[in-house]
């Protein structure tokens, strides 16, 4: 693995290399976008985070999604990452960014490789919060991401998307 970030450019280079769509790209534009404002946020607030592990993170999140469009795209997004030899904190962000974290009963039931599929890091974190709150390229309030999982009777992972946007906005102080 490369432990060189990949530049914005370099980012959606991958994107359209990979053949993901343009609604996509937007919405990994859009989350880049929300999740930079965060980190800003966090960095002015007096917490340590990489700027640009949480730009090139929130760009490639989405990149298994030129395969799929189920909750799999983050296990084939680090794999085209991993692939693409790409450093193992974006591998990461790609691969825990789904559902607030998946757990390892989860992981079990979907058939996936051991590993964690939680975000740890605040960078980890940042990405998945950013994401929760982008609808296709817009923002949109938390409820419709937490609603969406709960119709589809994803009761603990719309808990985790909850928990997980309580966090971050509590260590930013409100909502970007």
């Amino acid at each position: 693995m490369s432990e060189t970030l990949p530049s914005r450019e370099q980012a959606l280079q991958l994107l359209r290399e990979h053949g993901c769509s343009a609604k996509v790209i937007n919405h990994c534009k859009a989350v880049a976008e929300l999740a930079l404002e965060t980190a800003n946020i966090l960095k002015d607030k007096g917490f340590q985070i990489d700027f640009e592990l949480v730009e090139a993170g929130a760009l490639l999140h989405d990149i298994g999604r030129s395969k799929t469009h189920t909750v799999h795209h983050a296990v084939i997004g680090a794999e085209i990452a991993e692939s693409a030899r790409l450093p193992d904190s974006v591998v990461s962000i790609i691969k825990r960014h789904v559902g607030g974290g998946i757990t390892t009963a989860e992981t079990e039931k979907l058939g996936w490789p051991k590993d964690v599929y939680v975000p740890i890091t605040l960078e980890e974190k940042v990405v998945s919060y950013a994401d929760k709150l982008i609808e296709n390229s817009k923002r949109a309030p938390i409820d419709v991401t937490v609603e969406k999982l709960s119709g589809e009777l994803k009761w603990e992972a719309a808990e985790r998307v909850r928990k997980l946007y309580e966090e971050i906005t509590g260590l930013i102080g409100g909502v970007p």
